[in-house]
């Protein structure tokens, strides 16, 4: 439990029980109803925003990601020995926060794209606990994967605008920019999470 929210829980039950011990003077007088309102609306309040921040930020972690049975093999795709599968290149070579990896290539860099993935989020917990849980091989994206979530980090890089792949037509580079060729179309990056090699593949042992 963060320990705010022991702060807050531990204030509010300090003023509560002195509330209910003197209630009968304190509560007559301004200052008195000024606590009541503290120790019975402002602390609680306090308290349930910081644990819901807290969880909030937790939901960003690549490890509250994983720690759904049904993603373990999304999870085993990160560290396989082959710079041709996407999400395994960039958790490997810190292209993105690898404690933040699911979160950083699966939101939408859009105004909202937070709020979508955080509701997202709420429905995928609805499925473990409450729902009918699907196979690894049958979950699929919502959306077509968009490429702004791409050039959110290459766009300007250099060796994404002067590679050789991205030039070999004179408008492919445009193309891509446009989100009219997909960066996971087939003869681009199309192995992602190709989790149904994962039985034939080697992986890359992190250190500790």
């Amino acid at each position: 439990m963060p320990p705010a929210v022991i702060l807050f829980f531990c204030l509010g039950a300090a003023l509560i029980a002195l509330l209910v011990g003197f209630r009968i003077h304190l509560t007559r007088s301004r200052e008195g109803k000024m606590l009541a309102f503290i120790a019975l609306f402002a602390l609680p309040v306090m308290a349930a925003w910081a644990g819901f921040s807290e969880q909030m930020d937790r939901a960003e972690s690549t490890k509250f990601c994983l720690s759904c049975h049904i993603m373990d093999d999304f999870g085993k795709s990160l560290h396989i020995d082959d710079p041709s599968y996407i999400p395994a290149a960039h958790f490997q070579n810190n292209r993105v926060p690898r404690d933040r990896a699911c979160y950083t290539c699966h939101t939408n860099y859009t105004m909202f794209g937070t709020v979508t993935a955080k509701m997202e989020g709420l429905r995928h917990l609805w499925v473990q606990y409450a729902g009918t849980v699907p196979k690894p091989e049958a979950i699929k994206l919502y959306d077509a994967y968009n490429n702004r979530e791409c050039l959110h980090c290459h766009l300007g890089a250099r060796n994404f605008e002067q590679g050789s792949a991205h030039n070999k037509a004179p408008d492919r580079l445009s193309l891509i920019e446009s989100n009219k060729l997909s960066c996971v179309s087939s003869g681009c990056h199309e192995f992602v999470h190709d989790i149904a090699s994962l039985k034939d593949a080697t992986f890359w042992k992190e250190k500790p």
